[in-house]
């Protein structure tokens, strides 16, 4: 079969939508380049927020408009949540993935064998919300220079704006020496960084009676592999970042500076609503101590915007806040009702009121972007590349990302073969910068 894939959301579906193609192309499967020349489409969905529901549900319906006659799978976290609401041909849970090359084969086979136009398998067994973490075993990133690598699932957090711990399960960390292997297998592969993901990161080891030093003993191990070269970490929550823990990332020689510490708001009253579990007081200790220990850093967040009862006076608290923790970047979005949690149940803000706040946070991060490039002028970096592209006099061109994750544009003066530049890291200095990217 010729197998499409579309994906939605977060580092862990891009790492779960690797592995499932991986395993359709071990089956001996062949990956499509468009849904109008596939046999089956596959749309990894997202449920993070009301916006990532309705784009998922999208995506499925745009899969079967192009091609009538493919098989439309939808996968993830939507397809658990949602189930048969969903218009797809077969739906697949959160930790059921490991048997989906299977159960497709299996109803493309009936589908041939009956002639039907339409029918239906509905994926959701008990293993889908199980405390096990299924394995992929090494999981090759088609990107070839970055790799994520997965190494738990589920949360225990309960936010009460999140549906997540209710679509993927309570926490269930992957075996070390699983991580391990995968790691040296990557490095082997000639990628240069690994970026640690996972649902809710820094439980890891939770569900085995581990705090988060079972997280570093894992990042100190990668970064003694031969050849390893950048250790980026994916989100963190604020309460995780204890002394010995960032003391103990410190030594990690090859970790990226550049930490996604999750806030949601910056004020107290708003995070108590939300269930977070800090104070916005205990958040900045967190920054501190991070500054204390490195130096050069980028420090980026997460924010909601138009949490239900958020008055004018919270949402400036936010701003306040978010000036005084002096982040070089925010993800804002505007509060999205998710029907099965407790914000859902409050007295939600008028329409459109989280969008007007969202817009305002956008532009300040916008801006932060800009002024933190700008203050790599004329400094020396390291940049990975990535893509290469020419400009309209035939110069090449490679854009790709410093440690501090600030996207980089880079010439290669007199390349006899530009195209072996990628996936290379090489130090340039930094002539001067356009919008939020450095040129060098």
């Amino acid at each position: 079969m010729k197998v499409y894939f579309f994906t939605l959301g977060c580092r862990v579906n891009q790492y779960e939508t690797d592995a499932v193609r991986e395993m359709f192309i071990e089956k001996g499967h062949e990956i499509a380049k468009s849904p109008e020349e596939a046999d089956v489409c596959i749309v990894n969905t997202c449920t993070v927020t009301g916006e990532a529901d309705r784009k998922s549900r999208q995506m499925l319906r745009k899969m079967a408009r192009l091609n009538p006659d493919t098989v439309v799978c939808a996968m993830g976290c939507a397809a658990e949540m949602t189930g048969g609401m969903i218009d797809a041909d077969i739906i697949c849970g959160t930790r059921d993935k490991n048997i989906l090359v299977e159960k497709v084969e299996s109803f493309v086979a009936e589908k041939s064998l009956s002639a039907l136009t339409h029918c239906s398998m509905h994926m959701r067994p008990e293993v889908s919300r199980s405390d096990v973490y299924h394995d992929f075993g090494s999981v090759l990133s088609p990107e070839g220079t970055r790799a994520f690598m997965k190494i738990e699932d589920g949360c225990n957090m309960f936010c009460t704006y999140c549906i997540i711990p209710f679509a993927r399960g309570r926490v269930a960390s992957r075996e070390e020496e699983s991580i391990i292997k995968e790691a040296v297998f990557l490095v082997e592969k000639g990628f240069k960084e690994i970026i640690i993901s996972g649902i809710h990161l820094c439980s890891y080891g939770k569900d085995r009676g581990e705090d988060i030093s079972a997280m570093l003993r894992v990042i100190k191990r990668i970064d003694s592999i031969p050849g390893i070269e950048r250790i980026r970490l994916g989100s963190m929550e604020p309460m995780s970042m204890t002394k010995e823990f960032i003391e103990g990332l410190s030594d990690i020689e090859h970790l990226c500076p550049h930490f996604h510490l999750s806030l949601q708001s910056g004020c107290d009253s708003v995070l108590k609503r939300m269930g977070r579990h800090y104070n916005t007081e205990q958040y900045l200790e967190r920054v501190k101590l991070l500054r204390e220990h490195f130096e050069s850093m980028s420090l980026t967040t997460d924010i909601i915007c138009g949490f239900p009862g958020e008055t004018d006076e919270e949402f400036n608290a936010t701003k306040d806040f978010v000036a005084r923790a002096g982040f070089n970047k925010i993800h804002v979005f505007p509060y999205s009702v998710r029907e099965g949690t407790v914000a859902a149940k409050m007295e939600q803000l008028p329409a459109g009121l989280g969008k007007e706040r969202a817009k305002e946070l956008i532009s300040w991060s916008d801006e932060a972007e800009k002024l933190f490039a700008q203050s790599f002028t004329g400094k020396k970096t390291k940049v990975l590349l990535e893509t290469m592209k020419k400009d309209k006099d035939g110069r090449i061109y490679y854009t790709g990302y410093t440690p501090e994750y600030v996207k980089a544009e880079v010439l290669i003066d007199d390349a006899a073969d530009p195209a072996s530049f990628k996936g290379r890291i090489v130090e340039i200095e930094i002539k001067y910068c356009e919008g939020n990217m450095v040129i060098g």
